[in-house]
């Protein structure tokens, strides 16, 4: 598991005091379990799987894809929290505060826009 729990790390970009940092705890416990000299305790498997959305049965046994599917809802709750912790920047908080306040008429001129610049019209 040492090994798949480097990879995962290493995929979702983050040095071992980020990873810890994010799950709330000890980056000693990170290095501790990535170098063989400690295991990861259920709780803190159950941890890394939510938060990085990582496959408990591909972090245990390295059976599947590391990472489950998202929908679509998942994917945008994880922008939305990330906004609003310390990963979001200030132009991120301000673009999705002046979508939070566009009418039924806005939106249908921002989409029509969009599919503009994407060729799709």
């Amino acid at each position: 598991m040492k090994d798949r729990l480097r990879e995962v790390r290493k995929a979702i970009g983050l040095t071992q005091q980020e990873f810890s940092d994010r799950l709330g705890i000890q980056r000693n416990a990170v290095a501790n379990c990535e170098s063989g000299r400690a295991e990861l305790s259920d709780a803190v498997i159950t941890l890394i799987c939510r938060t990085y959305n990582v496959d408990e049965v591909w972090l245990r046994t390295g059976a599947g894809e590391m990472f489950r599917p998202r929908s679509r809802e998942d994917e945008i709750t994880a922008f939305l929290g990330g906004l609003i912790g310390a990963e979001g920047t200030d132009f991120q908080r301000r673009f999705i505060s002046v979508l939070a306040k566009l009418g039924p008429d806005e939106w249908d001129l921002l989409e029509r826009r969009i599919r503009q610049i994407a060729g799709e019209e």
